[in-house]
């Protein structure tokens, strides 16, 4: 299972899916209207690390935190 989590302002909860890449996970969360509109403006870390190749292999453990934008001083 790999977990994704939604930081800041997107106000979903934690979820736990399987996937093999994170071309599987963002064609599963754009099934979702809601974050359909926000992940063309996110970033996405995988186990904290800053990623953006959706065919990137997942393993069973990973993290996925997708990142809205923020502003701030």
């Amino acid at each position: 299972m790999i977990r994704v989590e939604f930081l800041g302002p997107i106000g979903k909860k934690p979820l736990e899916i399987d996937a093999a890449t994170l071309r599987e996970v963002s064609d599963l969360l754009q099934q979702n209207e809601a974050l359909a509109d926000w992940l063309p403006k996110c970033a996405v870390a995988l186990n904290d690390m800053m990623i953006n190749d959706l065919d990137t292999p997942l393993k069973a453990g990973d993290k996925i935190t997708i990142l809205p934008p923020v502003c701030g001083g």
